[in-house]
Protein backbone atom coordinates (compact mmCIF):
# COMPACT_ATOMS: atom_id res chain seq x y z
CA UNK A 1 0.00 0.00 0.00
CA UNK A 2 3.28 2.27 -0.13
CA UNK A 3 2.98 3.08 3.30
CA UNK A 4 6.67 3.85 3.30
CA UNK A 5 5.87 7.01 0.94
CA UNK A 6 2.90 8.23 4.01
CA UNK A 7 5.18 7.43 6.73
CA UNK A 8 7.70 9.92 5.27
CA UNK A 9 5.30 12.57 4.66
CA UNK A 10 4.51 12.16 8.23
CA UNK A 11 7.98 12.76 9.40
CA UNK A 12 9.09 15.47 6.73
CA UNK A 13 6.58 17.71 8.78
CA UNK A 14 8.36 19.07 11.16
CA UNK A 15 11.25 20.15 8.61
CA UNK A 16 8.65 22.81 7.44
CA UNK A 17 6.22 23.59 9.93
CA UNK A 18 6.59 26.86 12.31
CA UNK A 19 4.27 29.63 13.91
CA UNK A 20 3.63 33.41 13.52
CA UNK A 21 2.47 35.88 16.07
CA UNK A 22 -1.15 35.84 15.37
CA UNK A 23 -2.88 39.16 14.80
CA UNK A 24 -6.30 38.38 16.43
CA UNK A 25 -6.79 39.19 19.67
CA UNK A 26 -8.03 36.56 21.40
CA UNK A 27 -9.82 35.08 24.54
CA UNK A 28 -8.25 32.96 27.00
CA UNK A 29 -8.55 31.83 30.71
CA UNK A 30 -11.60 29.85 31.88
CA UNK A 31 -14.38 31.67 29.41
CA UNK A 32 -17.34 28.76 28.12
CA UNK A 33 -16.49 29.99 24.85
CA UNK A 34 -14.47 28.83 22.75
CA UNK A 35 -11.31 30.92 21.88
CA UNK A 36 -7.99 30.98 19.65
CA UNK A 37 -4.47 31.31 19.50
CA UNK A 38 -1.46 30.74 17.66
CA UNK A 39 -1.43 27.56 20.42
CA UNK A 40 -4.81 26.36 19.23
CA UNK A 41 -8.53 26.28 20.70
CA UNK A 42 -9.22 27.08 24.64
CA UNK A 43 -12.58 26.36 26.38
CA UNK A 44 -12.50 26.43 29.94
CA UNK A 45 -9.05 26.84 31.06
CA UNK A 46 -7.87 23.84 29.13
CA UNK A 47 -6.98 22.90 25.32
CA UNK A 48 -9.02 21.86 22.96
CA UNK A 49 -8.03 19.05 19.77
CA UNK A 50 -10.82 17.40 18.46
CA UNK A 51 -12.31 15.17 15.73
CA UNK A 52 -15.62 15.83 14.27
CA UNK A 53 -18.51 15.62 11.84
CA UNK A 54 -20.42 16.92 9.87
CA UNK A 55 -23.92 16.85 10.01
CA UNK A 56 -25.47 19.38 7.84
CA UNK A 57 -28.84 17.74 8.04
CA UNK A 58 -29.45 17.28 11.41
CA UNK A 59 -31.68 20.24 11.78
CA UNK A 60 -34.09 18.58 9.42
CA UNK A 61 -34.61 15.42 11.29
CA UNK A 62 -38.46 14.67 12.02
CA UNK A 63 -38.00 15.18 15.44
CA UNK A 64 -36.90 16.33 18.69
CA UNK A 65 -35.93 12.51 19.88
CA UNK A 66 -34.03 11.76 16.23
CA UNK A 67 -32.48 14.91 17.11
CA UNK A 68 -31.56 13.55 20.29
CA UNK A 69 -30.18 10.27 19.66
CA UNK A 70 -28.04 11.49 16.85
CA UNK A 71 -26.15 13.99 18.71
CA UNK A 72 -25.89 10.96 21.63
CA UNK A 73 -24.75 8.45 19.16
CA UNK A 74 -22.22 10.93 17.92
CA UNK A 75 -20.88 11.86 22.07
CA UNK A 76 -20.82 8.12 22.47
CA UNK A 77 -18.09 8.07 19.71
CA UNK A 78 -15.92 10.46 21.86
CA UNK A 79 -17.05 13.11 18.86
CA UNK A 80 -16.89 16.64 20.19
CA UNK A 81 -17.57 18.94 17.31
CA UNK A 82 -20.42 18.92 14.69
CA UNK A 83 -20.74 21.24 11.69
CA UNK A 84 -23.94 21.79 10.55
CA UNK A 85 -25.62 24.41 8.19
CA UNK A 86 -26.96 26.97 9.84
CA UNK A 87 -28.74 28.22 6.94
CA UNK A 88 -32.11 26.34 4.85
CA UNK A 89 -33.32 29.01 2.04
CA UNK A 90 -35.92 28.38 -0.40
CA UNK A 91 -37.19 30.43 -2.68
CA UNK A 92 -41.34 29.41 -2.68
CA UNK A 93 -42.38 27.95 0.73
CA UNK A 94 -42.62 24.27 1.18
CA UNK A 95 -45.95 22.73 2.08
CA UNK A 96 -43.85 20.68 4.42
CA UNK A 97 -40.14 20.29 6.31
CA UNK A 98 -37.84 22.60 7.42
CA UNK A 99 -36.84 26.17 6.04
CA UNK A 100 -35.28 28.97 8.00
CA UNK A 101 -35.37 31.71 4.89
CA UNK A 102 -37.84 32.31 2.34
CA UNK A 103 -35.61 34.54 -0.83
CA UNK A 104 -38.04 35.41 -3.08
CA UNK A 105 -38.38 38.59 -5.89
CA UNK A 106 -35.33 40.54 -3.92
CA UNK A 107 -36.77 39.85 -0.26
CA UNK A 108 -36.03 37.82 2.63
CA UNK A 109 -38.37 36.22 5.26
CA UNK A 110 -37.18 34.11 7.91
CA UNK A 111 -39.12 31.65 9.34
CA UNK A 112 -39.04 31.66 13.39
CA UNK A 113 -41.75 28.86 13.46
CA UNK A 114 -41.42 25.19 14.42
CA UNK A 115 -40.61 24.15 10.67
CA UNK A 116 -37.99 27.06 10.59
CA UNK A 117 -35.44 28.24 13.49
CA UNK A 118 -36.89 26.19 16.14
CA UNK A 119 -34.98 22.90 15.37
CA UNK A 120 -31.96 24.83 14.79
CA UNK A 121 -32.89 25.80 18.44
CA UNK A 122 -33.28 22.33 19.52
CA UNK A 123 -29.86 21.06 17.98
CA UNK A 124 -27.87 23.75 19.82
CA UNK A 125 -30.04 23.35 22.77
CA UNK A 126 -29.16 19.30 23.19
CA UNK A 127 -26.26 19.46 21.79
CA UNK A 128 -24.66 21.63 25.28
CA UNK A 129 -26.59 18.94 27.02
CA UNK A 130 -24.86 16.03 25.20
CA UNK A 131 -21.06 17.95 25.51
CA UNK A 132 -20.71 18.74 22.22
CA UNK A 133 -19.74 21.95 20.20
CA UNK A 134 -21.61 23.27 16.98
CA UNK A 135 -19.63 24.91 14.32
CA UNK A 136 -22.61 27.08 12.55
CA UNK A 137 -22.00 27.29 8.50
CA UNK A 138 -23.80 30.79 7.23
CA UNK A 139 -24.11 29.79 3.58
CA UNK A 140 -22.93 27.68 0.98
CA UNK A 141 -21.10 28.20 -1.99
CA UNK A 142 -22.86 25.76 -3.97
CA UNK A 143 -26.76 25.85 -4.77
CA UNK A 144 -27.04 24.01 -8.61
CA UNK A 145 -30.58 24.31 -10.32
CA UNK A 146 -32.39 21.10 -9.34
CA UNK A 147 -32.58 18.90 -12.82
CA UNK A 148 -36.07 18.49 -13.96
CA UNK A 149 -35.81 14.49 -14.33
CA UNK A 150 -34.54 14.12 -10.92
CA UNK A 151 -37.03 14.79 -7.73
CA UNK A 152 -34.52 13.49 -4.46
CA UNK A 153 -36.07 14.88 -1.72
CA UNK A 154 -35.52 18.03 -0.10
CA UNK A 155 -32.46 18.67 1.63
CA UNK A 156 -31.31 15.27 1.24
CA UNK A 157 -27.76 16.40 -0.22
CA UNK A 158 -25.55 19.45 0.98
CA UNK A 159 -26.11 21.75 -1.83
CA UNK A 160 -29.89 21.66 -1.63
CA UNK A 161 -30.60 24.43 1.26
CA UNK A 162 -30.33 27.46 -0.59
CA UNK A 163 -26.97 29.47 -0.26
CA UNK A 164 -24.68 32.11 -2.81
CA UNK A 165 -26.44 31.12 -6.17
CA UNK A 166 -30.04 31.53 -4.64
CA UNK A 167 -29.66 34.86 -3.27
CA UNK A 168 -27.72 35.73 -7.03
CA UNK A 169 -30.94 34.33 -9.08
CA UNK A 170 -33.76 35.98 -6.42
CA UNK A 171 -32.20 39.25 -7.05
CA UNK A 172 -32.28 38.99 -10.59
CA UNK A 173 -28.32 39.05 -10.70
CA UNK A 174 -26.51 36.40 -12.99
CA UNK A 175 -22.84 36.13 -11.54
CA UNK A 176 -22.26 33.87 -8.85
CA UNK A 177 -19.43 36.77 -7.53
CA UNK A 178 -22.11 39.20 -7.08
CA UNK A 179 -23.15 37.72 -4.18
CA UNK A 180 -19.90 38.74 -2.84
CA UNK A 181 -19.90 42.50 -4.08
CA UNK A 182 -23.63 43.03 -4.53
CA UNK A 183 -25.32 46.09 -1.92
CA UNK A 184 -28.35 44.67 -2.14
CA UNK A 185 -27.45 40.63 -1.47
CA UNK A 186 -25.12 41.72 1.34
CA UNK A 187 -27.66 43.46 2.85
CA UNK A 188 -29.98 40.87 2.66
CA UNK A 189 -27.12 38.20 3.74
CA UNK A 190 -25.92 40.45 6.77
CA UNK A 191 -29.35 40.93 8.03
CA UNK A 192 -29.56 36.62 8.09
CA UNK A 193 -26.55 36.64 9.80
CA UNK A 194 -27.54 38.77 12.50
CA UNK A 195 -30.58 36.87 13.28
CA UNK A 196 -28.57 34.02 13.98
CA UNK A 197 -25.80 35.22 15.58
CA UNK A 198 -28.14 37.43 18.37
CA UNK A 199 -30.36 34.27 18.85
CA UNK A 200 -27.30 32.50 20.10
CA UNK A 201 -25.03 35.73 21.49
CA UNK A 202 -24.40 33.72 24.55
CA UNK A 203 -24.54 30.01 23.62
CA UNK A 204 -21.21 28.11 24.49
CA UNK A 205 -22.25 25.37 22.40
CA UNK A 206 -21.55 27.41 19.44
CA UNK A 207 -17.90 26.53 18.47
CA UNK A 208 -17.51 29.19 16.12
CA UNK A 209 -19.63 30.94 13.17
CA UNK A 210 -18.53 29.84 9.87
CA UNK A 211 -18.43 32.63 6.91
CA UNK A 212 -19.76 30.13 4.32
CA UNK A 213 -19.03 26.39 2.83
CA UNK A 214 -16.23 26.48 0.06
CA UNK A 215 -16.48 29.75 -1.24
CA UNK A 216 -14.98 30.60 -4.05
CA UNK A 217 -15.38 32.48 -7.51
CA UNK A 218 -17.07 30.03 -9.44
CA UNK A 219 -19.80 28.10 -9.09
CA UNK A 220 -23.04 26.28 -11.14
CA UNK A 221 -23.69 30.40 -12.06
CA UNK A 222 -21.32 32.22 -14.43
CA UNK A 223 -18.71 33.88 -12.95
CA UNK A 224 -17.68 37.36 -13.71
CA UNK A 225 -14.43 38.30 -16.06
CA UNK A 226 -13.26 40.45 -12.25
CA UNK A 227 -13.79 38.40 -10.05
CA UNK A 228 -10.27 37.43 -8.14
CA UNK A 229 -8.93 36.38 -4.51
CA UNK A 230 -9.19 39.66 -3.74
CA UNK A 231 -13.00 39.80 -4.28
CA UNK A 232 -13.32 36.79 -1.97
CA UNK A 233 -11.16 38.04 0.74
CA UNK A 234 -12.53 41.56 0.90
CA UNK A 235 -15.99 39.62 1.32
CA UNK A 236 -14.38 37.56 4.52
CA UNK A 237 -12.57 40.52 5.63
CA UNK A 238 -16.22 42.51 5.32
CA UNK A 239 -18.51 39.76 6.97
CA UNK A 240 -16.00 38.80 9.71
CA UNK A 241 -15.64 42.46 11.24
CA UNK A 242 -19.45 42.55 11.02
CA UNK A 243 -20.06 39.59 13.48
CA UNK A 244 -17.23 40.71 15.82
CA UNK A 245 -19.05 43.95 16.19
CA UNK A 246 -22.36 42.10 17.54
CA UNK A 247 -20.80 38.98 19.20
CA UNK A 248 -18.13 39.33 21.46
CA UNK A 249 -18.37 35.86 22.70
CA UNK A 250 -17.54 33.48 19.56
CA UNK A 251 -14.73 33.22 17.06
CA UNK A 252 -15.67 33.61 13.64
CA UNK A 253 -14.11 30.88 10.68
CA UNK A 254 -13.93 30.55 7.22
CA UNK A 255 -14.84 27.64 5.70
CA UNK A 256 -13.14 27.60 2.61
CA UNK A 257 -11.45 24.46 0.99
CA UNK A 258 -8.20 25.78 1.63
CA UNK A 259 -6.80 26.85 -1.77
CA UNK A 260 -3.98 28.76 -1.71
CA UNK A 261 -2.02 31.44 -4.08
CA UNK A 262 1.43 31.35 -3.83
CA UNK A 263 2.00 34.45 -6.28
CA UNK A 264 -0.91 36.48 -5.88
CA UNK A 265 -0.61 39.89 -4.17
CA UNK A 266 -2.20 40.32 -1.00
CA UNK A 267 -4.62 42.06 0.56
CA UNK A 268 -3.56 40.72 4.23
CA UNK A 269 0.32 40.24 4.25
CA UNK A 270 2.39 37.60 6.21
CA UNK A 271 4.53 39.46 8.84
CA UNK A 272 8.10 38.57 8.14
CA UNK A 273 9.15 38.19 11.67
CA UNK A 274 8.28 34.61 13.24
CA UNK A 275 8.82 32.81 16.16
CA UNK A 276 8.77 29.50 17.14
CA UNK A 277 6.08 27.83 19.44
CA UNK A 278 5.41 24.29 21.21
CA UNK A 279 4.72 21.92 18.88
CA UNK A 280 2.47 18.88 19.23
CA UNK A 281 4.48 16.77 20.81
CA UNK A 282 5.56 18.02 24.01
CA UNK A 283 9.34 19.38 24.20
CA UNK A 284 9.83 19.76 20.82
CA UNK A 285 9.96 22.95 19.04
CA UNK A 286 8.94 24.09 15.49
CA UNK A 287 11.76 25.53 13.15
CA UNK A 288 11.78 28.95 11.63
CA UNK A 289 10.38 28.65 8.28
CA UNK A 290 8.88 31.37 5.01
CA UNK A 291 5.45 31.06 3.98
CA UNK A 292 4.93 28.16 1.28
CA UNK A 293 6.02 29.16 -1.99
CA UNK A 294 5.29 27.43 -5.70
CA UNK A 295 9.19 26.01 -6.01
CA UNK A 296 8.66 24.60 -2.57
CA UNK A 297 5.57 22.78 -3.90
CA UNK A 298 7.09 21.54 -6.69
CA UNK A 299 10.49 20.33 -5.10
CA UNK A 300 8.30 18.44 -2.48
CA UNK A 301 6.44 16.92 -5.14
CA UNK A 302 9.72 15.72 -7.00
CA UNK A 303 10.88 14.08 -3.56
CA UNK A 304 7.43 12.42 -2.93
CA UNK A 305 7.78 10.83 -6.37
CA UNK A 306 10.65 9.75 -5.64
CA UNK A 307 10.32 8.06 -2.35
CA UNK A 308 7.08 6.49 -3.68
CA UNK A 309 8.71 4.90 -6.81
CA UNK A 310 11.79 3.83 -4.31
CA UNK A 311 9.08 1.82 -2.09
CA UNK A 312 7.25 0.33 -5.35
CA UNK A 313 10.46 -1.17 -6.42
CA UNK A 314 11.33 -2.74 -2.98
CA UNK A 315 7.72 -4.04 -2.76
CA UNK A 316 7.97 -5.23 -6.83
CA UNK A 317 4.94 -3.10 -7.54
CA UNK A 318 6.69 -0.65 -10.09
CA UNK A 319 4.99 -0.74 -12.96
CA UNK A 320 7.62 -0.44 -15.37
CA UNK A 321 6.60 1.90 -18.16
CA UNK A 322 9.96 2.88 -20.31
CA UNK A 323 11.64 0.65 -23.24
CA UNK A 324 14.31 -1.99 -22.32
CA UNK A 325 18.07 -2.64 -24.22
CA UNK A 326 19.36 -5.76 -23.96
CA UNK A 327 17.18 -6.75 -21.27
CA UNK A 328 17.50 -3.82 -18.86
CA UNK A 329 14.97 -0.95 -18.61
CA UNK A 330 16.64 2.28 -19.56
CA UNK A 331 13.93 4.77 -19.71
CA UNK A 332 10.42 5.76 -17.57
CA UNK A 333 7.35 7.30 -18.89
CA UNK A 334 8.16 10.77 -18.91
CA UNK A 335 7.48 12.55 -16.27
CA UNK A 336 5.33 15.79 -15.82
CA UNK A 337 7.56 19.12 -15.39
CA UNK A 338 5.17 21.52 -15.72
CA UNK A 339 5.87 24.66 -13.29
CA UNK A 340 1.92 24.87 -12.89
CA UNK A 341 1.36 23.28 -9.14
CA UNK A 342 -2.54 22.60 -9.78
CA UNK A 343 -6.07 24.52 -9.42
CA UNK A 344 -5.85 24.34 -5.67
CA UNK A 345 -2.61 26.61 -5.61
CA UNK A 346 -2.72 28.90 -8.64
CA UNK A 347 -5.69 31.37 -7.18
CA UNK A 348 -7.94 30.05 -10.32
CA UNK A 349 -10.79 29.46 -8.19
CA UNK A 350 -11.04 33.03 -6.72
CA UNK A 351 -9.35 31.79 -3.04
CA UNK A 352 -6.05 32.71 -1.28
CA UNK A 353 -6.74 30.79 2.12
CA UNK A 354 -3.91 32.05 4.13
CA UNK A 355 -4.69 36.28 3.14
CA UNK A 356 -8.45 35.01 4.56
CA UNK A 357 -6.48 33.46 7.46
CA UNK A 358 -4.13 36.81 7.93
CA UNK A 359 -7.26 38.50 8.49
CA UNK A 360 -7.51 39.94 11.95
CA UNK A 361 -11.21 38.83 12.81
CA UNK A 362 -10.77 35.52 11.32
CA UNK A 363 -10.09 33.28 14.17
CA UNK A 364 -9.43 30.07 12.49
CA UNK A 365 -8.78 28.69 9.04
CA UNK A 366 -10.31 25.67 7.45
CA UNK A 367 -9.64 23.47 4.64
CA UNK A 368 -11.48 20.11 2.79
CA UNK A 369 -10.01 16.61 1.74
CA UNK A 370 -12.23 15.69 -0.94
CA UNK A 371 -9.70 14.11 -3.62
CA UNK A 372 -12.85 12.40 -5.87
CA UNK A 373 -13.67 16.03 -6.75
CA UNK A 374 -10.45 18.20 -6.69
CA UNK A 375 -7.12 17.40 -7.79
CA UNK A 376 -4.39 18.09 -4.98
CA UNK A 377 -1.28 17.36 -7.51
CA UNK A 378 -0.32 15.80 -10.37
CA UNK A 379 -0.63 11.91 -10.43
CA UNK A 380 2.45 9.41 -9.44
CA UNK A 381 2.78 7.05 -12.17
CA UNK A 382 3.89 4.52 -9.69
CA UNK A 383 0.55 4.58 -7.52
CA UNK A 384 -2.86 3.64 -8.47
CA UNK A 385 -5.30 6.01 -8.61
CA UNK A 386 -6.67 5.69 -5.19
CA UNK A 387 -3.40 5.67 -3.68
CA UNK A 388 -2.45 8.81 -5.59
CA UNK A 389 -5.86 10.39 -4.26
CA UNK A 390 -4.17 9.68 -0.41
CA UNK A 391 -0.87 10.35 -1.28
CA UNK A 392 -1.82 13.82 -2.87
CA UNK A 393 -4.33 14.28 0.18
CA UNK A 394 -1.70 13.95 2.54
CA UNK A 395 0.86 16.16 1.13
CA UNK A 396 -2.26 19.17 0.83
CA UNK A 397 -2.83 18.43 5.00
CA UNK A 398 0.89 19.09 5.12
CA UNK A 399 0.95 22.07 2.94
CA UNK A 400 -2.35 23.30 4.89
CA UNK A 401 -0.80 23.09 8.25
CA UNK A 402 2.40 24.81 6.89
CA UNK A 403 0.40 27.53 5.25
CA UNK A 404 -1.69 28.25 8.82
CA UNK A 405 1.30 27.75 10.78
CA UNK A 406 2.74 30.36 9.66
CA UNK A 407 0.05 32.88 10.11
CA UNK A 408 -0.39 31.69 13.56
CA UNK A 409 -3.85 30.50 13.97
CA UNK A 410 -5.16 27.74 14.20
CA UNK A 411 -6.78 25.48 10.77
CA UNK A 412 -9.03 22.38 10.88
CA UNK A 413 -9.44 20.10 8.01
CA UNK A 414 -13.33 20.79 8.30
CA UNK A 415 -14.32 18.06 5.68
CA UNK A 416 -12.58 14.60 4.67
CA UNK A 417 -14.20 12.32 2.84
CA UNK A 418 -13.23 9.65 0.24
CA UNK A 419 -16.12 7.71 -1.64
CA UNK A 420 -16.11 4.37 -2.22
CA UNK A 421 -17.28 1.48 -4.34
CA UNK A 422 -20.20 0.77 -2.22
CA UNK A 423 -21.22 4.36 -2.30
CA UNK A 424 -20.48 5.02 -6.06
CA UNK A 425 -23.83 4.76 -6.87
CA UNK A 426 -25.28 7.17 -4.26
CA UNK A 427 -22.16 9.74 -4.97
CA UNK A 428 -23.43 13.48 -6.17
CA UNK A 429 -20.74 15.64 -6.61
CA UNK A 430 -20.81 19.80 -4.75
CA UNK A 431 -22.05 21.29 -8.31
CA UNK A 432 -24.50 18.74 -9.24
CA UNK A 433 -28.25 17.40 -8.01
CA UNK A 434 -28.00 13.85 -9.22
CA UNK A 435 -25.97 10.72 -8.48
CA UNK A 436 -23.97 10.32 -12.59
CA UNK A 437 -22.56 7.24 -11.17
CA UNK A 438 -26.33 5.40 -10.55
CA UNK A 439 -27.67 2.69 -12.49
CA UNK A 440 -30.70 4.54 -13.18
CA UNK A 441 -29.07 7.84 -14.91
CA UNK A 442 -28.88 6.66 -18.38
CA UNK A 443 -32.92 6.05 -17.92
CA UNK A 444 -33.13 9.12 -16.70
CA UNK A 445 -31.85 10.49 -19.82
CA UNK A 446 -29.46 12.59 -17.75
CA UNK A 447 -26.52 14.02 -19.42
CA UNK A 448 -23.40 11.85 -18.54
CA UNK A 449 -20.62 13.37 -16.59
CA UNK A 450 -16.91 13.32 -18.32
CA UNK A 451 -15.88 10.88 -16.24
CA UNK A 452 -15.75 7.30 -16.77
CA UNK A 453 -18.40 5.82 -15.01
CA UNK A 454 -17.52 2.45 -15.14
CA UNK A 455 -13.95 2.96 -13.79
CA UNK A 456 -14.60 1.67 -10.51
CA UNK A 457 -11.35 1.01 -9.58
CA UNK A 458 -10.93 5.03 -9.57
CA UNK A 459 -12.35 4.25 -6.62
CA UNK A 460 -11.85 3.17 -3.09
CA UNK A 461 -12.71 0.14 -1.72
CA UNK A 462 -13.68 -0.64 1.88
CA UNK A 463 -9.93 -1.26 3.31
CA UNK A 464 -8.81 2.09 1.14
CA UNK A 465 -11.01 3.98 2.10
CA UNK A 466 -10.00 2.45 5.79
CA UNK A 467 -6.22 2.88 4.86
CA UNK A 468 -7.08 6.81 3.62
CA UNK A 469 -8.96 7.97 7.08
CA UNK A 470 -6.76 6.31 9.34
CA UNK A 471 -3.63 8.22 7.39
CA UNK A 472 -5.77 11.41 7.04
CA UNK A 473 -6.60 11.32 10.63
CA UNK A 474 -2.22 10.72 11.94
CA UNK A 475 -1.18 13.55 9.75
CA UNK A 476 -3.50 15.71 10.89
CA UNK A 477 -2.57 15.02 14.33
CA UNK A 478 1.24 14.92 13.71
CA UNK A 479 0.89 18.21 11.71
CA UNK A 480 -0.76 19.66 14.57
CA UNK A 481 -4.12 20.01 13.16
CA UNK A 482 -6.93 21.37 15.82
CA UNK A 483 -9.43 19.73 14.71
CA UNK A 484 -10.64 16.83 11.84
CA UNK A 485 -14.09 16.46 10.68
CA UNK A 486 -15.07 13.70 8.53
CA UNK A 487 -18.17 14.22 5.77
CA UNK A 488 -20.66 12.90 7.02
CA UNK A 489 -22.73 11.15 9.29
CA UNK A 490 -23.42 9.47 12.17
CA UNK A 491 -20.66 6.56 12.78
CA UNK A 492 -22.72 4.27 14.78
CA UNK A 493 -26.89 4.43 15.04
CA UNK A 494 -28.20 3.05 18.22
CA UNK A 495 -32.21 4.20 17.01
CA UNK A 496 -33.93 4.69 13.81
CA UNK A 497 -33.47 8.10 12.57
CA UNK A 498 -35.10 9.35 9.85
CA UNK A 499 -35.23 13.23 8.00
CA UNK A 500 -38.89 15.21 7.88
CA UNK A 501 -40.93 13.21 5.71
CA UNK A 502 -41.29 15.17 2.82
CA UNK A 503 -41.71 15.17 -1.11
CA UNK A 504 -41.69 11.53 -2.97
CA UNK A 505 -40.99 8.37 -1.53
CA UNK A 506 -40.18 6.80 -5.09
CA UNK A 507 -36.58 5.56 -5.28
CA UNK A 508 -34.86 7.44 -7.87
CA UNK A 509 -31.25 7.92 -8.63
CA UNK A 510 -29.99 5.25 -6.82
CA UNK A 511 -31.56 6.27 -2.87
CA UNK A 512 -34.09 3.34 -1.51
CA UNK A 513 -37.32 4.74 -0.49
CA UNK A 514 -36.78 3.48 3.22
CA UNK A 515 -33.63 4.99 3.63
CA UNK A 516 -33.73 6.87 6.62
CA UNK A 517 -30.19 9.49 6.45
CA UNK A 518 -28.98 10.97 3.61
CA UNK A 519 -25.86 9.31 1.66
CA UNK A 520 -24.05 11.98 -0.90
CA UNK A 521 -21.60 9.45 -1.44
CA UNK A 522 -19.57 9.83 2.05
CA UNK A 523 -22.16 8.44 4.60
CA UNK A 524 -20.47 6.94 7.28
CA UNK A 525 -23.76 5.14 8.73
CA UNK A 526 -23.36 1.95 10.72
CA UNK A 527 -19.73 1.62 9.25
CA UNK A 528 -17.71 -0.15 12.19
CA UNK A 529 -14.52 0.00 10.99
CA UNK A 530 -14.83 4.27 10.03
CA UNK A 531 -16.24 4.16 13.22
CA UNK A 532 -13.22 2.70 15.49
CA UNK A 533 -10.98 5.16 13.36
CA UNK A 534 -12.79 8.00 14.79
CA UNK A 535 -12.55 6.89 18.19
CA UNK A 536 -9.13 6.39 18.24
CA UNK A 537 -8.84 9.28 16.90
CA UNK A 538 -10.62 11.36 18.87
CA UNK A 539 -8.33 9.72 21.56
CA UNK A 540 -5.41 10.26 20.40
CA UNK A 541 -6.64 14.32 19.88
CA UNK A 542 -7.50 14.36 23.46
CA UNK A 543 -4.53 12.89 24.68
CA UNK A 544 -2.67 15.18 22.68
CA UNK A 545 -4.62 18.63 23.56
Amino acid sequence: MHLFSYLWLLTSIWSCLAAAPSRTITRRGNSSFVSSSKDGFSVNGSSLRFVGTNLYWLPTLESNNDIWNALKDVSDTGIKVIRIWAFNDVETIPESGTWFQLVQNGTTTINDGPTGLQKLDTVVQMAEQQGLYVIMSLTNNWNPAPNASVTLPRNTLSNDYGGMDLYVRQFGLQDHDDFYTNDMILTAFQNYTKEIVLRYLNSPAVFSWELANDARCNSTLPTSATCTTQTVTKWHALMAAFIASIDPNHIVSSGTSGFQCTDCPKLYPITPTASPTPSPENGKKRSRVAPLTKEQIIRQRAESRRQNRAAAKRTGTLKEDGFMIRGRWVSTATREVSGSISPTMDGSSGVDSQDILNIPDIGFGSFQVFPDQNSYGPNDPSLDPVQNKISSSLAWIQQSAQSAAVVGKPVVLSAFGLVTQSNLNDFVPFNMTYAPYASSTAAMEVTAVAIDATATTNFANNAQQEQGYTSFMQMGLSAGLAGTVVNQGIPQSSAGIQLDKINSTTPVAGWAATEDLPNDGYSIANNTAITRILEQGAQAMAENS
